[in-house]
């Protein structure tokens, strides 16, 4: 649904969607998004394989952590390991189960995902804003081929990371550092939010949560008769935090956000309990081995009636850019 609100936006221009391995494996996801595109009239977006495997963390690794440390509600492409929790049924990397919505007939971009950005970026410098709504593993990758990237951009919208959210859901109120998009690749995630981007929007778990799809919004939604309605009515059915929903919207319409404090974001990447927790520094308590690092704009606050209302007419939208 975030990938939609960009692309049903007069606001937008989508040059592409990269993918990358995090709620499912990246494999799986391209088949999914191609898909998509075709059912919502929007195949004229290229959809670019990305990065399978994060940096450094691997699976076998997130097991030996479970059983030192305890485990999570959400593992994403590792869902076994969430063992009776998990929301989908486990797969290996390279397995493409069957599609409820049915195979796509077109094909993604003879292109990696990195070098795209960096192709992207390099054709419309200071133009482009890039939109993270996965681990960043693809945009860490761009970092690393060109330096340059991150400066030539008009800047990065992250949905990730998790401070001191406000609940009583467990996945947050016992571990409030950890978030899925950040622990998956913790590496990534710290050489992107250092990298010299001209401005960094932050959706954290903290104002995420504040936020829900409900059984209402679906059905106004799939009443439209929009090929985005009819979509979603038909393959969508899971209630629950509007978390990258809520970062795109508030890219293309900032007022949707109240109130947001500017913070110093890394993650842990020292190897333990808290690999992959968010980390943050207020202005003045910036430890000196950090220095050179980004202000980062964190969302903190949002306008619920008027994010809900926008979120749901961008569904009921026709495809904008053909």
């Amino acid at each position: 649904m975030a990938m939609m609100a960009l692309l049903q936006s007069p606001k937008a221009k989508v040059l592409g969607i990269t993918m990358v391995s995090g709620n499912a494996w990246e494999p799986e996801e391209v088949q999914h998004t191609l898909r998509m595109l075709e059912l919502i009239h929007r195949t004229d977006v290229p959809v670019v394989p990305g990065a399978v495997f994060p940096l450094v963390r691997t699976e076998s690794e997130a097991k030996t952590e479970r059983q030192l440390y305890g485990g999570f509600a959400w593992y994403g492409a590792w869902g076994d390991l969430a063992a009776h929790t998990s929301r989908q049924p486990y797969h290996s990397a390279f397995v493409l189960p069957e599609m409820a919505e049915g195979k796509p007939t077109t094909k993604p971009l003879d292109e990696d995902a990195a070098h795209f950005l960096v192709r992207q970026v390099r054709a419309h410098p200071h133009a482009v804003t890039i939109y993270a709504a996965g681990p960043l593993t693809n945009i860490a990758l761009a970092i690393s081929i060109d330096p340059e990237f991150a400066g030539l951009t008009e800047g990065i919208v992250i949905m990730g990371g998790s401070l001191a959210p406000r609940t009583d859901d467990p996945e947050f109120a016992n571990t409030p550092r950890h978030e899925f998009n950040f622990w998956f690749d913790p590496e990534a995630a710290h050489i992107v939010l250092r990298a010299a981007w001209p401005r960094i929007d932050l959706t954290t778990v903290d104002i995420s949560v504040k936020t829900r799809f409900t059984e209402a919004m679906l059905k106004e939604i799939a009443a439209s008769g929009s090929a985005a309605g009819k979509y979603l009515a038909a393959y969508t059915g899971e209630f629950y935090y509007l978390w990258d929903e809520l970062a795109a919207v508030a890219w293309l319409d900032p007022a949707v956000i109240t109130k947001e404090t500017r913070l110093y974001v890394d993650v842990d990447v020292n190897r333990g309990a808290t690999y992959g927790d968010t980390l943050s520094w207020s202005e003045g308590n910036l430890p000196a081995v950090r220095a050179g690092m980004r202000m980062v704009h964190v969302q903190t606050e949002l306008d619920s009636a008027r994010f809900d209302r926008e979120f749901v007419d961008l569904m009921k939208a026709g495809p904008q850019g053909r």
